[in-house]
């Protein structure tokens, strides 16, 4: 058999380089083609990050102006009203200070650092977890919201509710503005980014863990070592928290963001059934998903 001509062999590679180039220009103009009368561009050639994040384009579909940041209550796509109960009883507070008021046993305005542990045991956190957290909590919250009261810094560490705001970390979803409010549209966002979806469809309403590590990198701003580890550590406590055959789901993500979750969980633990989601550390006995303890650690 004879060969092909040399001048034919390149003429087939042009062809096919031609064919992929048009290929991929028709994917681009495609994907590149946004909702917006303006006919501005969701994404930039020359910045691939941009395709590879998408912010949700119909989150004004299902909720009213999502741009504007809420003050009392967290909705969703898919919980437009957000946690109603909660944000009824608790409506004089941002979604910040319920987001932390759970571990305000004695409703005073105040954390100390017995009611963050008591709040981890109850959540079914095993003794050196509790510790470590109450340690890691109180070191490092403690000041930014004293600061708001006084300049001298509080001897116990306490945490006080009504400056909360005040603990915004960067590197962080940014679902939390600077005054305490919730902003829906960086929630929805969350997902579309970060989790395997259509490009340009609804995003999955679970993520895995590898997703959420993803998630906390994607938003590591430059030089800020504290947020960087502040939202690994949230995220990781958030996971144990609520996961269930390793995936954490949308409504347990956002009602952990308003504080409601936490409540639900700590009734749960207290009757017969328990709670049924988390990766157990010893506190309920539960290593991983099995419990494999007749006690708590």
């Amino acid at each position: 058999m004879c060969a092909a001509p040399a001048s034919l062999k390149a003429s087939s590679t042009l062809l096919s380089a031609s064919f992929f180039t048009l290929i991929e220009s028709i994917r681009w103009n495609n994907m590149n083609n946004p909702p917006l009368k303006s006919g501005h561009a969701l994404e930039a050639r020359m910045a691939p990050v941009t395709g590879m994040r998408h912010n949700r384009i119909d989150t004004d579909k299902v909720l009213e102006r999502p741009y504007l940041a809420r003050a009392s209550v967290a909705p969703s796509a898919e919980q437009p009203e957000g946690s109603l109960r909660h944000a009824e009883k608790y409506a004089d507070y941002s979604v910040m200070q319920q987001h932390c008021i759970y571990w305000d046993r004695d409703s005073d305005g105040v954390i100390w650092p017995l009611d963050t542990w008591r709040g981890f045991r109850d959540l079914g956190f095993n003794l050196l977890f509790c510790f470590l957290a109450t340690i890691v909590v109180h070191a490092t919250l403690s000041l930014p919201t004293r600061l708001a009261i006084s300049y001298i810094p509080d001897p116990f560490l306490r945490i006080y509710i009504a400056t909360i705001h005040a603990d915004k970390h960067g590197s962080d979803s940014g679902a939390f503005d600077t005054e305490g409010r919730f902003v829906p549209c960086k929630f929805e966002d969350m997902w579309t980014k970060y989790t395997t979806t259509n490009p340009r469809g609804a995003p999955r309403t679970s993520m895995s863990l590898y997703e959420l590590w993803l998630f906390t990198h994607g938003n590591r701003l430059a030089m800020d070592p504290f947020g960087w580890v502040a939202g690994f550590l949230e995220w990781v406590t958030t996971f144990l928290l609520v996961q269930r055959d390793g995936m954490v789901d949308k409504e347990d993500v956002r009602r952990v963001l308003d504080g409601s979750l936490f409540f639900e969980i700590r009734l749960a633990r207290k009757s017969e059934q328990g709670w049924t989601k988390g990766w157990g550390l010893g506190g309920d006995g539960f290593i991983g998903g099995e419990k494999l303890l007749p006690f708590g650690l």
